[in-house]
């Protein structure tokens, strides 16, 4: 387990991409935290280290939002309506596990039976106005993200 601290939305992007940067494909990034910690911000952070462009937005209302790549595609999804796997069968979800894709998952506690139990956990909170305590649960892959961020 990894724990960071970012003390801006550009500090957390910029985190973002450091993860970003460490993902090959078939990831699923299952998001905890409350409403407007950064879980969108951290994702648009993780869409430029993949090398998809910044322009992702948040998914409550379309409930997944795609960033296609050359070989590889960023899947956000948001599961604050969806109440277990009866629910998530509708989005599409499991249609989306197959291939190269990266899902990052927010309100991933809805859906927490449904995922594999080899995903990588983020967890943010709010400390103040600015900061975010961010902990990644993950592989040896996330060990060397700068000490910046380090907690």
């Amino acid at each position: 387990m990894y724990e960071f601290e970012t003390a801006s939305a550009a500090q957390t992007i910029a985190l973002g991409e450091e993860i970003g940067r460490r993902l090959t494909g078939g990831e699923v990034i299952a998001y905890s935290g409350g409403l407007g910690v950064g879980k969108t911000t951290i994702t648009r952070g993780i869409s430029l280290g993949m090398g998809l462009g910044d322009e992702v937005t948040s998914p409550t209302f379309a409930l997944v939002n795609e960033y296609a790549g050359r070989d590889r595609s960023l899947c956000h999804f948001d599961m604050y309506r969806i109440n277990g796997g009866v629910d998530l069968e509708t989005t599409g979800f499991f249609d989306y596990l197959d291939g190269n894709n990266v899902l990052a998952v927010e309100w991933s506690e809805n859906i927490a039976d449904e995922l594999p139990g080899d995903c990588i956990r983020i967890n943010i909170e709010r400390v103040d106005d600015n900061t975010r305590r961010i902990t990644l649960d993950g592989d040896e892959r996330f060990a060397d993200i700068g000490d910046r961020y380090q907690r």
